[in-house]
């Protein structure tokens, strides 16, 4: 799956199937993806809309170092960042919803060393996630999300 994801026509399917993707995990409480059960950590994050002010609510792989998770809009490695990244720099309040449990989070942007680490951490989880990297100039952005 995250080897399809990673070429252009898996891109272009993965992001049309979204809203989609979005709605079942809504509906599952986070635990079944159009392509079934999930394999990798997912969780719903919701950040209100810099713009809008509205609550935004977007599937999101993350990795795990506890007390804290941490998320990186790679935006399958297009040239513009996704609009969650820019809501959460707007405003760092946000909600995490994993199986269900909904945790009232604040984000904090990562960079520097520690980012390269933890980068290396999510290859590990989905090798794609290097493939989205060389895919785009643009530098990726990372947040820690702690539990406030």
């Amino acid at each position: 799956m995250f080897a399809v994801a990673a070429t252009s026509p898996g891109t272009w399917l993965a992001r049309k199937m979204i809203p989609l993707d979005r709605r079942l995990l809504i509906r599952s409480r986070g635990r079944f993806t159009i392509a079934g059960p999930v394999g990798a950590p997912t969780m719903l994050l919701t950040t209100i809309g810099a713009k809008s002010g509205q609550h935004r609510v977007s599937p999101l792989l993350y990795y795990r170092e506890d007390p804290d998770l941490y998320v990186v809009g790679s935006n399958f490695g297009q040239a513009h960042h996704p609009g969650w990244t820019a809501n959460l720099l707007a405003n760092p309040a946000a909600w995490v919803n994993i199986d269900g449990t909904e945790i009232a989070s604040t984000a904090t942007l990562v960079e520097g060393s520690e980012k390269e680490r933890l980068y290396r951490e999510f290859e590990k989880v989905a090798r794609n996630y290097a493939i989205y990297r060389s895919k785009t100039s643009r530098d990726i952005r990372m947040f820690r999300l702690s539990a406030t």
